[in-house]
Parts: structure tokens; C-alpha cells; sequence
């Protein structure tokens, strides 16, 4: 059984928006880190952003002022509000727990748990 589950991805023109959940399976989200990834064609794994267990967050430059994290631990679920999206914000999605947090540093693919299978964004004409 997948701990994560990402949904929420698709197809969207440039400037469009999209919201991505990621909903545990089998455990409670409460005392998590959770973070989203990405990882486009030919291109590392890049952390994106994360929220603490207790509500604080953290983005990369490149999403800041666009893309909104947020959790509901009684759904188990961790949203992406993405906003005007770009072709660059083309990739697959992943979320992921973990029990480390920085307020200054992007989520890194070796401090995570568990891990989702991901969904597909792509930013097309």
C-alpha cells in the first residue's frame, strides 16, 4: 500500500492554476513535515516546498508568491495551490514526510520518509 497518494495534476494553459492533495494512507500526517517535489524531464529532483507540523512554510524563489501549501491533518491531506503557472512548473509532483523542517533551506530528497508515486503537471499552450 502507497503511505501518499498525490492527485490534482493535468494539463493547463500558461497563468492557469491547479491545486495538488496528497493524502496519507495508514498514518496520521499530525507530526510531519510534509514537502512537495518536483522533477522535470532530464532534471533532478528539486524540493518546491513544505509545511511543518506546525503550520510554517517554506518555498523556493521560484514558486514564492505563487504556489500555497497548507494541510488539513483531520483529512490527512496536504495541499499545492499553484498560481500562474509557467511552462517551467512542467513536471511530476511528488509529496513526501518528513520529521525535519528549515525555514531557510529547500526540502531535501534524503531527509524524507515516505514518499507518494506522483502526478503529472504539464504547462502548455
Amino acid at each position: 500500500q502507497v503511505p501518499l497518494v498525490e492527485s490534482g495534476g493535468g494539463l493547463v494553459q500558461p497563468g492557469g492554476s491547479l491545486r495538488l492533495s496528497c493524502v496519507a494512507s495508514g498514518f496520521t500526517l499530525d507530526y510531519y513535515t510534509i514537502a512537495w517535489f518536483r522533477q522535470a524531464p532530464g532534471k533532478e529532483r528539486e524540493g518546491v516546498s513544505c509545511i511543518s507540523s506546525d503550520g510554517r512554510t517554506y518555498y523556493v524563489d521560484s514558486v514564492k508568491g505563487r504556489f500555497t501549501i497548507s494541510r488539513d491533518n483531520a483529512k490527512k491531506t496536504v495541499y499545492l495551490e499553484m498560481n500562474s503557472l509557467e511552462p517551467d512548473d512542467t513536471a511530476v509532483y511528488y509529496c513526501a514526510t518528513s520529521h525535519y523542517y528549515s525555514d531557510y533551506d529547500p526540502p531535501d530528497t534524503t531527509d524524507m520518509d515516505y514518499w507518494g508515486k506522483g502526478t503529472l503537471v504539464t504547462v502548455s499552450l
